[in-house]
This record gives C-alpha cells, sequence and structure tokens, in this order.
C-alpha cells in the first residue's frame, strides 16, 4: 500500500471534533451521572468545563484532560500535530500548564504502520514545543484511525479560570478565527485545493499557551477553547455556569478565508448543522444576521481559540498582552444580565 496515496479522512465517517457527542446529548447522558463528591475535585465533570482540576495542596492543583478524534486532514503528521495541539488546549484554558501526556491510539490492522509513526511524531513535535513529556500510551485496533492524548498539568489553585466567572460588564475576546470544521468538510468533498487549507492548519496547530498566559496577566474572569460545540455552544455553557447573558457582534467575529462562501454552497459538515440546530432553541438572532454567519458561529471547530471574559477596565491590558504574544484578540462581544446568547449584526 502506497502510504502518500492515503486519504486519511476517508476512513472516518466524522472528522476532528466534529465526532464529539452532541452538546444536548452529553449533557442529558452526564445528569444521569452522580458528580464527583470528593472535597479535593475543585472542577469536576458536572461543570461542562474545559478539564477537570484536582487540589493536591493548597497552592497546587492538577488539571486534567483527555481528548482525542478521526482524522481531520489527511496528512498523518499534521493530524498528530493538530491532534495534540487540540488535547493540550483543555489545560491552557484553565489557566494552568500542561506537563505530562499519554497518547491515545486507535488504528486498523491493514494500515501501514508507517502511517501511525508520522501521527505519533506528529504529536510529540507539538509535545516538545510545549515542554510536554509523553510518558506512555494505549492502542487498540480500530476500523478508523483516532489520536489524542490524556493530559496533565498543573495550576495555582488561586488562579483557576474557568467558565463560570463572567461577569456584567465584561468584554468577550476570541483569540482564533473561525471555519476550521467547513474548510475540512470542503476538502473531503473536493471543493478546495489542500493549498487552501492552509491556513486552517497553522491555526490548527497554533497552541493556545500564549493566549492563556495573556489572560493570566489581564486577570480574567472566565474562559473557555472553541471546540467541537462551536462558538455558540461554549458560550451557551459559560452562559450558563455563569448566570449571565452572552452578546456577540456577528461583524467582529473573525472568520477564515472563504468560509461564507463555502457555506452559501452547500459545504457545511453534520456537526455543525446539528450544533446550529440545538443553537437555535437558546440563541436569539437579529434579523440583519445573514445564514451563513449564523451557520459560521455554529461551526464545530478542532483546535480553535480561547473565548475569554474580562473585565472592561483590563480590555486594554488583554489585547496589549495578546498583542504582544503576536496572538489574535478579536473583539467580540459583551456579558451582560440575563441569561442565553444573542447575536447582533
Amino acid at each position: 500500500m502506497n502510504v502518500e496515496s492515503i486519504r486519511l479522512t476517508e476512513l472516518s465517517a466524522c472528522a476532528g471534533c466534529a465526532a464529539k457527542l452532541g452538546a444536548a446529548e452529553l449533557r442529558s447522558v452526564m445528569e444521569r451521572v452522580s458528580p464527583a463528591t470528593n472535597a479535593r475535585v475543585l472542577v469536576g465533570y458536572g461543570d461542562s468545563d474545559d478539564a477537570g482540576v484536582y487540589l493536591l495542596r493548597e497552592d497546587l492543583a492538577l488539571v486534567q484532560t483527555v481528548d482525542f478524534f478521526p482524522p481531520i486532514v489527511d496528512d498523518p503528521y499534521d493530524f498528530g500535530r493538530i491532534a495534540a495541539t487540540n488535547a493540550l488546549s483543555d489545560v491552557y484554558a484553565m489557566g494552568g500548564k500542561p506537563h505530562s501526556a499519554l497518547n491515545i491510539v486507535a488504528f486498523p490492522e491493514d494500515l501501514d504502520l508507517a502511517i501511525l509513526a508520522q501521527i505519533l511524531e506528529g504529536g510529540a513535535a507539538v509535545a516538545r514545543d510545549a515542554g510536554v513529556a509523553i510518558v506512555g500510551g494505549h492502542t487498540i485496533k480500530d476500523a478508523e484511525p483516532k489520536y489524542g492524548m490524556a493530559v496533565t498539568g498543573v495550576v495555582d489553585p488561586q488562579r483557576i479560570v474557568t467558565n463560570a466567572g463572567a461577569q456584567p460588564g465584561d468584554a468577550l475576546v476570541l483569540t482564533k478565527p473561525l471555519g476550521t470544521g467547513i474548510l475540512t468538510t470542503a476538502l473531503r468533498r473536493n471543493a478546495i485545493t489542500p493549498s487552501d487549507l492552509a491556513e486552517a492548519i497553522r491555526w490548527m496547530t497554533t497552541l493556545n499557551e500564549a493566549a492563556a498566559a495573556a489572560m493570566l496577566a489581564a486577570g480574567a474572569h472566565a474562559a473557555t477553547d472553541i471546540t467541537g460545540f462551536g462558538l455558540l455552544g461554549h458560550a451557551e455553557n459559560m452562559a450558563r455556569a455563569s448566570g449571565v447573558k452572552l452578546i456577540f457582534d456577528s461583524t467582529a467575529v473573525p472568520l477564515m478565508a472563504r468560509v461564507l462562501e463555502l457555506i452559501g454552497d452547500g459545504i457545511v459538515p453534520g456537526g455543525t448543522r446539528h450544533n446550529a440546530e440545538t443553537h437555535a432553541a437558546f440563541t436569539e438572532f437579529a434579523t440583519p444576521v445573514p445564514e451563513a454567519m449564523r451557520v459560521a458561529l455554529s461551526d464545530a471547530q478542532t483546535s480553535g481559540g480561547l473565548l475569554i471574559a474580562v473585565a472592561s477596565g483590563n480590555l486594554s491590558t488583554l489585547v496589549r498582552e495578546l498583542n504582544d504574544r503576536s496572538t489574535m484578540a478579536a473583539v467580540v462581544g459583551e456579558v451582560r444580565e440575563g441569561s442565553g446568547i444573542e447575536v447582533t449584526a
């Protein structure tokens, strides 16, 4: 079998974080599961946050997360880099620093092991850049290839950033543009060329480490990373956890090139369509917001940026800290009293 002729994305039904179980379905399942009651659990799975936090001592807590998915791109090395960057992101979103990781692999028996080696090397490259030690892992046989990591990091218990701290008057800042779900689906359908995906790959392999450092320096109230539930889905988690309403200016939300054009051509992944249907229940759209933009706001992202809520008085500090670290600082909305999401034009 010619390794270079294999299109990894053709080996799976879903790609990247679009393979996640829907937020509403997941919530209905977890409501039937008793939450953790250990007094050392500072953030558990009942909080719908990005990672779990476990107190070790007064000045030190563990941040733990796991994330894996089927191929979102055809190049094995890039797939490994994207999956690793995505897995580390949850720790950064909590204000933590990742230290170690375990590889998680599912791989078809009839697929060349050279492909797996390239996937793992891509993950290892990202881990080295992040200063993370890969200390082992687990592999199983599966008809679909999948890769990701279980990541352990640390955080100061007094500086944990959760999705529950947004306050009325806060500004909302996004650190990466949207559109990875649309663009990767377009490539799967041969609607764009591999070179058209270069921007998305660059963003999906950009660590959220700098964005996390910036939000800590600016004293952010809340944050979450944007992945499979789309901007509106993860924003709703923040709004619900914080007991507030989030207002987005659709004209200020950054998108990758050609995203609206491709949506207009009907290039929309199933995960994004499902998100949009779910998000309609809690989102109020201003009439002028175009349908394509509404879809983009629900696009299932893989390895997306951070959505950060910061006091308006600290907004300039956050923007400066992000700019100093060569990180996007798109001011996309604000926090108000109330509940749910509102999108203006």
